[in-house]
């Protein structure tokens, strides 16, 4: 199924549509301000397995990340951090930055993985935050790998659809995506350690 939403003015309709696929354990392809995303509900066990099976990961080793409406809910997955760190957050989010954290206990039951750590994401898209909201608790996003390198992510929503309409419920059509993925930044050790560059630049929130 292949659902167009518009990011200025996201139809609440196709929202709930995408959200009530999501709710039932779906799994579904979207877009976020940087490359599109393959994701589901954080609570759906069997809806994770099918996302690392469909991109080569291992669950108990795949590096996957939380997309989040705002900061509100991260307590719950992450540990505390200090005010520092949470003053940037605010200024950087919504952003294409993913921020890694040591995660609570609540992360390895959830991803059935012995993970420590956690990504947080909150996209400046509003089709996705939307979908999260309108759900009620975050979705689990890995990014969608295109095989032809010159073109490492792909951006173009129908040609994503084509390749993937069989192995996922939904493609949301959000228009063009990016082809750069987002700034991956670590935060475990308290400092803001820049472990892969991407579309965001950090420097200017710090």
């Amino acid at each position: 199924m292949l659902i167009k939403i518009y990011n200025d003015n996201p139809n609440p309709k196709a929202i709930a549509q995408a959200v009530d696929i999501l709710k039932r354990g779906g799994v579904i392809i979207y877009p976020t301000d940087t490359v599109y995303g393959i994701g589901c509900d954080i609570t759906q066990q069997k809806a994770i397995e099918r996302v690392c099976e469909i991109r080569g990961l291992k669950p108990d080793k795949a590096n996957l990340s939380f997309i989040c409406y705002d900061l509100t809910d991260i307590s719950q997955y992450t540990k505390s951090f200090d005010t520092t760190v949470f003053r940037v957050l605010k200024k950087a989010l919504p952003g294409p930055f993913t921020f890694i954290f040591n995660a609570t206990t609540k992360v390895p039951k959830l991803l059935s993985s012995k993970k420590k750590t956690v990504g947080i994401r909150v996209p400046d898209n509003n089709i996705v935050r939307e979908i999260v909201k309108q759900l009620g608790n975050p979705i689990v996003t890995a990014s969608i790998h295109d095989e032809d390198e010159i073109i490492e992510y792909s951006t173009d929503p129908e040609l994503i659809y084509e390749k993937y309409q069989d192995l996922v419920d939904a493609v949301i059509d959000g228009g063009y995506g990016d082809n750069v993925a987002s700034t991956v930044v670590d935060l475990t050790e308290g400092t803001f350690d820049v472990i892969r560059e991407g579309k965001g630049d950090l420097e200017q929130y710090l």
